[in-house]
């Protein structure tokens, strides 16, 4: 059966190409001493991602993102079901030609500077040396590196903000269709996080089709065509945020206090945690605001707003007693 039978897909342009497609795709591991205990990371996930498209997978903790990164880089075989990248079944090796990776926890040979680490890198491409004393020096820019602390500074002696830029421009020497991210903004702080969104943003303007996984919902709100947020293995919703949140603007209440019965009247996406709540005002305000009074609670702030990917994010998870990272 189709677990995705039922989401909202958005339509795809009758001009764009299908670049990523999954059908049914299942992993199970084997777990236990005699392997004999079975743990299913992904059930049938069906998703597609189109040409130019940036689109993130979002998740808590073990739901299985990394997993179907991984099954489409041909890193990880399937259980069952079959995906398709650029047109062909993965494991093809031309296609790989045409994919850049940047893994969560990259590794690196430290004793090498960044010059020659994407030097090596663009040698497994056999990307002919001419073409390396171009594109490297290009990449050091786009990533904000500067080609002196490249060449003499061994990368050892780089922090993670500047690591993370030398694998995003490993992961784009070979000039890809497709870039797959593995949490991209991992551990770096706001003005790294500005700097690799600042990357992917232009990678979507030259029309490079971006797939990336991330925790920080801010940064994929600001970026992504299309999310998709995977729970338990399950895909759960799909589709762009307008499909998803909508764009209707309505008043986002927060408040403690109360009776939680009959704020469930007034407030949809009811959030409740050590007494204090929030969520969207459903009704009439001033309406409300003579129920809050009237029930004992207290309103903290009342905003007129769209509802913000996180919010959205919360509630499907606690629809389904997703209370917490796994």
């Amino acid at each position: 059966m189709d677990s995705t039978a039922d989401l909202p897909v958005a339509p795809t342009a009758i001009d764009r190409i299908p670049v990523v497609q999954t059908s049914e795709l299942t992993k199970v591991y084997r777990t236990g001493f005699w392997l004999n205990q079975k743990i299913a990371s992904l059930k049938n996930c069906s998703l597609t991602v189109d040409q130019g498209e940036t689109f993130g997978l979002l998740g808590p903790n073990g739901a299985g993102k990394t997993t179907i990164l991984k099954i489409l880089l041909g890193i990880v075989r399937p259980t069952s079901g079959r995906a398709w990248l650029l047109g062909r079944p993965i494991g093809d090796t031309k296609v790989k030609q045409r994919v850049g990776y940047l893994p969560e926890n990259a590794f690196f040979y430290d004793y090498l500077t960044g010059w020659e680490f994407l030097q090596f890198t663009a040698e497994l491409f056999q990307i002919p040396e001419d073409i390396q004393q171009q594109r490297i020096p290009l990449l050091l820019d786009l990533v904000g590196l500067s080609k002196l602390a490249a060449q003499k500074k061994q990368l050892r002696q780089y922090s993670k903000g500047m690591l993370q830029r030398v694998g995003m421009a490993q992961a784009l020497i070979n000039d890809p269709d497709v870039v797959f991210l593995d949490e991209p903004m991992s551990g770096l702080d706001p003005m790294g996080r500005y700097q690799i969104r600042e990357i992917i943003l232009s990678l979507k303007a030259q029309g490079k089709t971006i797939f990336f996984n991330s925790h920080i919902l801010s940064d994929v709100e600001k970026i992504c065509d299309r999310i998709a947020i995977l729970a338990n293995g399950e895909l759960i919703c799909i589709g762009s945020l307008n499909e998803l949140i909508g764009t209707t603007e309505t008043y986002y209440v927060k408040g403690k206090g109360g009776n939680l019965e009959i704020l469930k009247r007034w407030v949809n996406q009811l959030l409740w945690e050590n007494d204090c709540w929030s969520g969207q005002l459903q009704g009439e305000p001033q309406e409300f605001l003579a129920s809050v009074r009237l029930m004992g609670g207290q309103l903290i702030t009342m905003n007129l707003a769209r509802a913000s990917l996180e919010e959205f994010f919360v509630q499907q998870l606690q629809q389904r007693g997703i209370t917490s990272s796994q």
